[in-house]
């Protein structure tokens, strides 16, 4: 099926009219945490049953975002609908949602203290019990890859297999975070930063222990499958 006839499903167009509220709305949340400055940072989001997504067009102001400025575009990374051109950073938002199904929320920021580790060429580690819950281990630092195509995907997607951590380190540049759905990834990027702050905090008064794997492995389990409601 054309990405056309897809969009003019009427499921498909109402899911993405959906999303592209959730994308929009998602993006005041990285600013009101402190997680972006200026236009930098995206949200993305998967079109559930296809293989679109919708993402953050590229250099507009957070303050002028709305749900129609928000892109779609197919898996490819090409905009097959929008009036503005997507981030700069839709190929690897694309590339991770091709290589990683699970995903279906994709998110990038410059927050200061976790893009501070990454400046460093450090994995932030895990030594707190809140780290253990969310992230399951350390949060991991990925390679530097240039900014465009679909190499920082790659970096991602690399960095990631094998690791429980929804959030990644890419050197010199700044986080990405992966959930089930956007807003799961946005509480990965929120909950990474706060991470990175406290851990910078707690090293600069000396040498950090990380966890034992038991206990982290007991705490991430508790927390995955116990905590909240059910």
């Amino acid at each position: 099926m054309t990405d056309g006839a897809v969009l003019a499903d009427p499921a498909v167009s109402a899911a993405i009219r959906e999303l592209r509220h959730t994308v929009a709305e998602l993006h005041t949340a990285l600013v009101s945490n402190g997680l972006v400055v200026w236009t930098s940072g995206n949200v993305s989001g998967r079109v559930p049953g296809t293989d679109l997504l919708v993402i953050k067009p590229s250099g507009v102001s957070y303050a002028d975002l709305t749900p129609d400025s928000m892109v779609v575009c197919d898996l490819a990374g090409a905009r097959v609908s929008g009036e503005l051109a997507p981030s700069s950073d839709t190929a690897s938002h694309a590339y991770i949602y091709r290589h990683m199904p699970q995903v279906g929320g994709v998110v990038h920021t410059h927050s200061r203290y976790a893009t501070a580790w990454a400046a460093r060429g450090e994995p932030i580690p895990c030594v707190l019990t809140a780290m253990a819950d969310e992230f399951g281990g350390e949060i991991p630092l990925g390679p530097f890859a240039p900014i465009g195509g679909d190499e920082i995907g790659r970096a991602v997607v690399a960095t990631l297999s094998g690791h429980r951590s929804p959030a990644v380190l890419l050197r010199s540049h700044g986080v990405f975070t992966v959930g089930p759905t956007p807003r799961d990834a946005v509480k990965a990027a929120v909950m990474c930063e706060d991470a990175a702050c406290t851990v910078h905090l707690a090293a600069s008064r000396g040498e950090l222990t990380p966890l034992p794997r038991d206990q982290i492995d007991a705490l991430y389990r508790r927390y995955q499958n116990e905590y909240g409601q059910r």
